[in-house]
């Protein structure tokens, strides 16, 4: 079969298929960008597969392209990376692989084309296009992935049980893939993924953060996380979930299931951020809720200070699942720390010195926090859930009213801690960050607005009250 397509007719495959004719090498274009061709969907990665050496062909093409063409060489491994500008090529001799039971490395031979297509994951991603000038063009597509993408399946080329055992990061991917695309998984590999769920132990914890995370930037991130609970990898990859399935009823009270309004909660986010670490928040904002769940016969189930304690779990769920523990954690944990906070604030009677409180607390992560806050709203009460969002938009005023006049945003006292001990000649000691703190809290609380004199009036007020001056 042949491509007809336009986008094979680009001027860089021409060239590696004429190198590889003067080098008398079979060579073709493989994998995902082969699978974006048929899907429409942009691409800037070329695998390109060589019956023979990848590296020769690497090197004479970039010694083709000259100025400006950037070749990296992996002996170890057999391939070789040529970049410029965005486009991007990675050249890979054919080959065959074997494994063994305790490592998902393998042990790699040459081998044909057709035992490269046999060790690729799935039919979609061993799609080949022949680029030798003779053949250009061609498709080889030994497994039916053509079918399968028309279908929208997922789907091994050999027996998923042995796809799976042999690298179990291959169930990961299946899923990731389903997210991204919005496809489904063919019965016998959703099958084989359950039987192989306890495989994922020898995978290490980046491998796996790095799919989650290719599954958080997907348009539905809930499809991944949802197969990932039908298949019985949830409890591998991030247990702290599991205990939020399910419903408790206790004198004919429930409350909601926590896993699935968090998953429609990050669905909402994915709608209007694509920012990761705030959808990571999104997945953890209620994470808290199973450790502080609790009766009360007049209000029923409670869950009081579970953005507190879900903060404090946040730093152990990155360090075990090996996700940043930088600024990207603290993000997090803040953003789970202080979702709560907002509702607070839809009263007609909230205080200033709350919402300036809020302000100063988020700095200027508090758009972000309104994103998350507007994406928790899952009622399925229209009513309500135009109320709310009404009421947010309130608070947003309130909040713009409030910066504009106060200056509240990462603000820092007008009076530093070096100026404190100079005017009332103190030593470094409690007593200043005493005086720095209440100086603050009076700014938050309206009692002075957040001017310098004013700041500078109240510290002497703070001295001479306490005898310091």
């Amino acid at each position: 079969m042949h491509i007809d397509n336009e986008k094979i007719e680009m001027p860089i495959l021409h060239l590696i298929g004429e190198t590889a004719d003067q080098l008398g090498l079979e060579c073709y274009v493989i994998g995902g960008w082969v699978r974006d061709l048929f899907l429409h969907r942009p691409s800037t990665d070329i695998d390109v597969v060589v019956v023979g050496s990848g590296i020769s062909l690497a090197e004479a093409v970039a010694k083709k392209l000259g100025r400006g063409a950037h070749l990296s060489v992996f002996k170890t491994y057999g391939t070789a990376q040529v970049k410029r500008g965005d486009l991007e090529l990675e050249f890979v001799g054919a080959r065959r692989e074997s494994y063994r039971h305790d490592s998902r490395n393998p042990i790699v031979e040459d081998g044909t084309l057709k035992e490269d297509q046999d060790r690729r994951d799935f039919t979609i991603n061993a799609l080949a296009i022949c680029l030798n000038q003779d053949r250009y063009g061609e498709l080889l597509d030994p497994f039916g992935g053509i079918d399968d993408l028309e279908r929208c399946i997922i789907r091994t080329p050999l027996d998923p049980d042995i796809t799976f055992s042999d690298d179990p990061l291959r169930m990961m991917r299946a899923i990731r893939f389903a997210t991204q695309l919005g496809f489904f998984l063919d019965g016998e590999t959703f099958d084989a993924i359950v039987r192989n769920a306890h495989r994922m132990e020898i995978i290490t914890r980046e491998r796996i953060a790095d799919e989650l995370n290719k599954i958080m930037l997907s348009r539905r991130p809930s499809e991944g996380w949802l197969l990932l609970d039908k298949t019985g990898l949830l409890p591998l990859v991030c247990p702290e979930l599991v205990p939020l399935k399910g419903v408790e009823v206790k004198d004919g009270r429930g409350h909601k299931d926590v896993f699935l309004h968090t998953l429609k909660v990050l669905d909402n986010l994915a709608e209007t951020s694509d920012n990761l670490w705030l959808r990571w928040a999104a997945l953890l904002h209620d994470i808290g809720k199973p450790k502080s769940k609790a009766w009360d016969p007049q209000a029923g189930w409670t869950f009081r200070n579970h953005n507190y304690i879900g903060a404090k779990m946040v730093p152990k769920i990155f360090a075990k699942m090996k996700l940043p523990l930088n600024e990207k954690m603290e993000y997090v944990k803040k953003m789970v720390d202080l979702h709560m906070r907002p509702i607070n604030l839809i009263e007609d009677t909230v205080t200033d010195s709350a919402v300036r409180r809020l302000l100063f607390e988020a700095g200027d992560d508090i758009d972000d926090l309104m994103l998350l806050c507007d994406a928790d709203i899952t009622s399925r009460n229209e009513e309500k859930k135009a109320r709310f969002h009404k009421n947010y938009q309130l608070v947003r005023q309130k909040m713009v009213e409030l910066e504009e006049r106060d200056r509240i945003r990462n603000f820092q006292p007008p009076v530093k801690g070096d100026e404190i001990m100079q005017i009332l000649r103190l030593e470094p000691c409690s007593t200043v960050g005493e005086l720095k703190t209440a100086i603050k809290d009076a700014i938050l609380d309206g009692v002075i607005p957040n001017e310098y004199e004013a700041a500078k009036a109240y510290l002497l007020k703070l001295a001479h009250e306490r005898g310091l001056c």
